[in-house]
C-alpha cells in the first residue's frame, strides 16, 4: 500500500513566524444577517502584545491555490448558508450568555492528526464574513503537510466572533483537508498519471470539494453537466450504440457551434475498437476515452490491469485516456504504471475521512476574562 508521506519536522526560528493571509472582499454579510449573528459590541480591551514582524522575504507565502472557476457557484452564499443554519433566528445564545461583548481573544489552530492542510483561504473568507475586524495569521499554506500537535495559525479579535465562526471554519477545513490528504497520497502513488475526482461530491459543496482536490495536487474533472460532454452507459444505451452516441454529439456540437471536451465511456475492449473505428472514419470532437472497470480485482487482493494496459496501447495517444473503477490507495500505483493519462476516483470526495483540527482560545486570557466579569 502506498504510504502517506511522513510529516516533516516542525520548522524553527524565523521560518515559523506568522504570515498574514488576510483576503479582502468587497462587502461583509448583509447588515440584517450580521445583526442576527453578532450583537453590537462595546469598546474592546487593548490588543495583546505580539512579536515583532519578520522580514517580508521570510514570511512570503506560497502562491494560493485558487478555487475552480464556475459560472454560477457563489462561495459567499455557501458560507452565509452555513452561518445561517448555526445562527437561526437568535444567534449564538451560548456566547450571549457567557461572554461579554467587548472581550477580545486569541485562538490557535492545532492539527490533531498528520495530513495535508486545506481550506485556509476559505477560512479567511468565513472570518471576514462573520467579522471583518478579526485578524488571522497562518504559519502554513494550503497544501502543506502538517503533523499532529502543530500550531499552524491564529485568529485575534472579538471572542464572540471567533466562537461564532469556529465550527463553520473547522467543518470546511476538516473536510477539505481530508480530501487533500487522500488526493496527495494517491497523486504521489499514481505518477505519471494524474488523479481526478468525480461529480460524487456533497450536494452544495461541489466547488469546495473540487478546490480541496486541487490543493492536494490532483486535477479537476468536469465541474458539472455544462462544461464537458460525457457519453456514459445510459446515453449509449438510449442512442443505440457507442458509435451512434458519438455521432450524435458531433452533430450537436457542430450545430450549436460549441467547442468543449468530449469523453466517451468504454466498458469493453470491443467498445474501444468501435470508438477508434468511428474516429478513423469520421471527423470527431472526441477528446477523451474513459476505460471503465478495466481494472479487475483478484481474489488475493491484487488487481489485474492487463486489459487496461492493452486498451491504452491500442489507443496509442490518439486520445487522452482515463481509468475508472476499482481505484484505491492500494491499486492506484499499478494503474498509473499502465500509461493511462488520468485516473478518476469518486472516493476522494464521497468517502471523506475528515482531518482532525481544533481551534482553542488562549486559556490564560480566558481565565482573566472570567475573573474580570
Amino acid at each position: 500500500m502506498p504510504a502517506i508521506p511522513t510529516a516533516p519536522a516542525p520548522a524553527t526560528g524565523s521560518s515559523l513566524h506568522a504570515r498574514r493571509l488576510r483576503l479582502q472582499f468587497s462587502s461583509p454579510l448583509p447588515r440584517s444577517n450580521q445583526q442576527r449573528l453578532l450583537p453590537t459590541r462595546l469598546p474592546r480591551l487593548p490588543a495583546r502584545a505580539r512579536a515583532a514582524p519578520m522580514s517580508a522575504e521570510a514570511r512570503a507565502p506560497a502562491p494560493p491555490v485558487a478555487p475552480p472557476a464556475h459560472p454560477t457557484y457563489d462561495l459567499r452564499a455557501v458560507i452565509a448558508l452555513a452561518l445561517s443554519e448555526d445562527a437561526g433566528d437568535r444567534g449564538d445564545v451560548s456566547c450571549l450568555a457567557t461572554i461579554p461583548s467587548d472581550v477580545e481573544a486569541e485562538a490557535t489552530f492545532i492539527a490533531k492528526a498528520d495530513g495535508v492542510i486545506a481550506g485556509i483561504s476559505l477560512a479567511d473568507m468565513i472570518f471576514n464574513q462573520v467579522d471583518p475586524s478579526l485578524k488571522v495569521e497562518w504559519f502554513e499554506s494550503d497544501g502543506n503537510y502538517v503533523h499532529k500537535g502543530l500550531q499552524f495559525g491564529k485568529v485575534y479579535g472579538c471572542a464572540r466572533s471567533i466562537i461564532i465562526a469556529e465550527r463553520v471554519v473547522l467543518n470546511f477545513m476538516q473536510r477539505m483537508s481530508g480530501i487533500a490528504t487522500l488526493t496527495k497520497a494517491m497523486s504521489d502513488a499514481a505518477r505519471p498519471a494524474c488523479i481526478l475526482e468525480t461529480r460524487k461530491t456533497a450536494p452544495g459543496l461541489r466547488l469546495v470539494d473540487k478546490w480541496a482536490v486541487l490543493i492536494g495536487g490532483g486535477k479537476n474533472h468536469r465541474l458539472g453537466l455544462f462544461d464537458m460532454v460525457m457519453i456514459k452507459d445510459n446515453h449509449i444505451s438510449v442512442a443505440g450504440g457507442i458509435a451512434n452516441a458519438v455521432r450524435s454529439v458531433d452533430q450537436f456540437l457542430e450545430k450549436e457551434k460549441l467547442t468543449i471536451p468530449v469523453e466517451v465511456e468504454t466498458r469493453t475492449f470491443e467498445e474501444v475498437k468501435d470508438v477508434l473505428k468511428y474516429a478513423a472514419e469520421n471527423r470527431t470532437s472526441l477528446t477523451h476515452i474513459m476505460l471503465d472497470n478495466m481494472v479487475v480485482p483478484l481474489p488475493n487482493g491484487d488487481v489485474d490491469v492487463s486489459m487496461l494496459k492493452d486498451a491504452v496501447q491500442l489507443i496509442n495517444g490518439r486520445f487522452e485516456t482515463e481509468a475508472s473503477g476499482n481505484v484505491t490507495i492500494d491499486t492506484v500505483k499499478k494503474i498509473g504504471e499502465t500509461g493511462v493519462t488520468y485516473i478518476s476516483s469518486g472516493a476522494l470526495t464521497h468517502s471523506v475521512k475528515a482531518l482532525d483540527i481544533s481551534l482553542k482560545i488562549d486559556t490564560e486570557l480566558a481565565l482573566q476574562v472570567g475573573r474580570r466579569w
